[in-house]
C-alpha cells in the first residue's frame, strides 16, 4: 500500500491507535517509525510499483492474446493420425535449414502444432530461439516466430513480459523492477499495522475490511485505501516474494541460500557411456550441429543413434505423457534429455535421459522427488506469470494489479489532499527508537539487519531513512537557534 497520510506538525494523525494484540507501549514506541517509513516509502517506490503494475496488468492479458493473435501458426484442424516426430523435424529443417536444432516439442494436443526450436540463427536474440511450428498430421510448416523461456514465450508476450521485467533497459532495467518488489512487502505490512490501529475499535472482521461508508474528504480516501490494501495484502506479499527470485542482486542471494540449505532445484544427468566428464548437463541447454534428430546420418550425431521417434517412445514408457520438450545430445557422451513441460496444475516436470546408441533411460528425475524449496519455488513462479491455473489465475493477477494500481492513486491523493502546508509531514521525533521495548526492538533490528543483507536494493535505501529522518528533526531546533544569533 502506499502512501498514508500524516498528521499536521500539532496534534494526533487520523489514523492513530494499536492492531489488536499489540500493547499501546509497544506500538506507540513503533508507530512513528511504522508511519514516516511507509509514507516515504510509498512517496518515492510507488511510481516504480505503479510501473509494475501496469505492465503486470497487461501481462496477465497476454498469455490469452497470444493464442488468438498466433492462432494460424499454434492450432491446425484436427486429424486423424499424427506424422512420426522424425518426418515433423525434417519438413522444418526442409523449411528452415539455418541454425541448429535446440530443442523438439511435440504437439501436446489435438489441434495443437509442434514446435521445432532453433538455436544460433541469424537476426534471433541469442537467448530466444526460432519456433518453427508444423502441423503434426500434414508436415506443413505454419510459419515461425521467435520464441523466449521455458513457457514458450511468442514476440508479443516476451515484449510485454520485458517490459515488465526491465522497461527494455536490460540489466539496469531490472533494478527498477527490484527496488519495486524489495519494498513492496514491507509497504505492506507497513500499511495493513497502520490500518488495524487505526480501526481498533471495531469488534468484526466485516467491519475492519471494509471501508467507511460515512467517511468523506481526506478520510474516505484513506478508508477506500486502508480497506483495499488489508484485502489485497496477501497477494501483494506473494508478488513481492515470488518477484525477488527473478531479480539480479537479491535473486542471487536467494540462489545461494537455496544451495546452502540444500533446496536447489535438481537435474537429470544427461551423461551416457564413457563421457563421464559431462555430468550435470541441464535440460534445455544442448544443441547438436546439422542434427535431423531422425535417424539418419547428420553433421555432429553419433555412430550410432535410435532416433528421435525411439526417444520419444522410451519416455512415454516412463510415464512421460503430453507436453514434452525433446532436448538432443549437447555433445559426444551425453545423451537425449526429454522433459515434460506442463506449468499448468496439475504441474507436470519429470524428467529422463535417454542413451541415443541404445534408446534406453539411463536417468530418471521426477518432480514428486523435488526438495520442498523446489518446488515451492516452481509453483510460486508459475502462480506469479498466470500459468499455474490458468484462466482464473490471470484474472486474479489482473485483479490484484489493479488493486495495487487504485492503492496508489488513492495513496498520492491522500497527500494531495494534505496540502502544502504539511506536505512531508513531521520527521521521526528524536528518542523514538527508546521508547520502544528491548524485547521487541532486538529482533526488530536483527530482522531489518537480515532483510537489508539479502535485499540491498531495501537494505540501503532503509539505512539511509533511518539515518537521515531524525536528523530532519533537529532542523527546526538549528534553524532557531541560528536565527537567534542573528
Amino acid at each position: 500500500m502506499s502512501p498514508t497520510p500524516l498528521a499536521p506538525a500539532t496534534g494526533r494523525s487520523s489514523d492513530e491507535g494499536s492492531p489488536a494484540g499489540t500493547g499501546g507501549s509497544l506500538w506507540s514506541g513503533l508507530r512513528p517509525l511504522v508511519l514516516r517509513l511507509h509514507f516515504y516509502a510509498g512517496v518515492l517506490v510507488a511510481p516504480f510499483l505503479l510501473v509494475a503494475a501496469v505492465t503486470g496488468l497487461l501481462y496477465a492479458g497476454s498469455l490469452q492474446a497470444e493464442k488468438i493473435v498466433y492462432r494460424h501458426e499454434l492450432s491446425v484442424p484436427a486429424g486423424d493420425r499424427e506424422l512420426p516426430i522424425s518426418q515433423q523435424v525434417a519438413a522444418a529443417r526442409k523449411a528452415h535449414p539455418e541454425g541448429e536444432i535446440s530443442a523438439v516439442r511435440p504437439s501436446p494436443e489435438d489441434g495443437a502444432t509442434t514446435r521445432v526450436l532453433l538455436s544460433g540463427v541469424k537476426g534471433v536474440d541469442p537467448d530466444h530461439t526460432l519456433a518453427v511450428f508444423v502441423d503434426p498430421y500434414t508436415g506443413e510448416v505454419r510459419g515461425a516466430l521467435e520464441q523466449y523461456g521455458s513457457t514458450g514465450a511468442l514476440p508479443l508476450r516476451t515484449w510485454i513480459d520485458e517490459l515488465h521485467r526491465d522497461l527494455h533497459l536490460g540489466e539496469v532495467g531490472r533494478l527498477y523492477s527490484e527496488l519495486a518488489a524489495s519494498w513492496l512487502w514491507l509497504i505492506t505490512l507497513g500499511g495493513v499495522l497502520l490500518w488495524l490501529g487505526h480501526r481498533r475499535g471495531r469488534r468484526t472482521l466485516r467491519s475492519v475490511a471494509r471501508p467507511d461508508r460515512t467517511a468523506t474528504g481526506r478520510r474516505r480516501t484513506m478508508s477506500l485505501h486502508g480497506a483495499v490494501g488489508l484485502w489485497a495484502a496477501l497477494g501483494l506479499l506473494f508478488l513481492s516474494a515470488t518477484g525477488l527470485t527473478w531479480s539480479t542482486y537479491a535473486g542471487a542471494n536467494i540462489t545461494d541460500l537455496r544451495a546452502a540449505l540444500g533446496q536447489t532445484t535438481p537435474a537429470v544427468s544427461a551423461t551416457v557411456g564413457a563421457g563421464g566428464e559431462h555430468a550435470g548437463h541441464h535440460m534445455g541447454s544442448g544443441s547438436m550441429p546439422g542434427m535431423d534428430m531422425g535417424g539418419t546420418e547428420g553433421g555432429a550425431r553419433h555412430s550410432a543413434d535410435v532416433g528421435l521417434d525411439a526417444v520419444l517412445k522410451a519416455a512415454r514408457a516412463e510415464g512421460l505423457d503430453n507436453p514434452v520438450e525433446i532436448v538432443p545430445p549437447a555433445e559426444p557422451g551425453s545423451g537425449y534429455v526429454v522433459s515434460q513441460i506442463q506449468r499448468s496444475w496439475p504441474e507436470k516436470q519429470d524428467s529422463v535421459a535417454i542413451d541415443p546408441a541404445t534408446g534406453e533411460v539411463t536417468d530418471v528425475q521426477r518432480f514428486a522427488d523435488y526438495p520442498v524449496l523446489a518446488k515451492l519455488s516452481r509453483w510460486g513462479i508459475d502462480l506469479h506469470t498466470g500459468v499455474l491455473f490458468g484462466p482464473v489465475n490471470q484474472i486474479a493477477l489482473a485483479a490484484l494489479a489493479l488493486g495495487l494500481i487504485l492503492l496508489i492513486v488513492w495513496g498520492y491523493r491522500m497527500w494531495w489532499q494534505r496540502g502544502r502546508a504539511s506536505a512531508f509531514g513531521r520527521p521521526v521525533p528524536p528518542g523514538a527508537w527508546r521508547r520502544v521495548p528491548p524485547y521487541a526492538l532486538v529482533p526488530l533490528a536483527a530482522t531489518v539487519a537480515v532483510a537489508g543483507y539479502y535485499l540491498p536494493l531495501l537494505g540501503i535505501p532503509l539505512a539511509a531513512f533511518l539515518v537521515l529522518d531524525p536528523l530532519l528533526a533537529r532542523l527546526p531546533a538549528v534553524s532557531r537557534r541560528v536565527s537567534g544569533r542573528r
